[in-house]
């Protein structure tokens, strides 16, 4: 397992009550920036719409050699992919108050597949 990026202020400021390992959607320029450590995870979270999981806040520099640099896809929605289980589980955690899903870890599996481990957090503010 090759680390990405760590989202270490997430450990700080959150409390981590479970996590998650799921897929993402990228295209493959944004894969390459990857790769090259363009990102950054600070201030990103999950949400679910319509049934569907998102990451949303996630800063990819777009990749210096790509086709098409546009600096408004940097920060775009991507999709995240679970199992429908696991969004159902997720969705009863979240309906209780002060949960939210932020990612913490971003890394290729032995498979080279870009995987994000989500948690589920209670902000450590909210908990005193």
């Amino acid at each position: 397992m090759k680390i990405i990026t760590q989202n270490k202020k997430a450990r700080f400021d959150y409390e981590v009550l479970d996590t998650l390992e799921v897929g993402i959607v990228l295209t493959g320029d944004e894969v390459k920036a990857l790769r090259a450590g363009h990102i950054n995870l600070t201030g990103s979270f999950a949400n679910i719409h319509k049934g569907e999981l998102f990451l949303l806040n996630c800063h990819i520099t777009p990749y210096e050699k790509a086709f098409r640099k546009d600096e408004e896809a940097a920060t775009r929605t991507r999709k995240l992919l679970l199992h429908k289980r696991e969004l159902n589980r997720l969705i009863g955690d979240i309906s209780k108050k002060g949960l939210t899903l932020v990612p913490l870890k971003l890394y290729f599996n032995p498979r080279s597949k870009v995987k994000v481990e989500i948690g589920l957090c209670k902000h450590k503010k909210a908990a005193g």
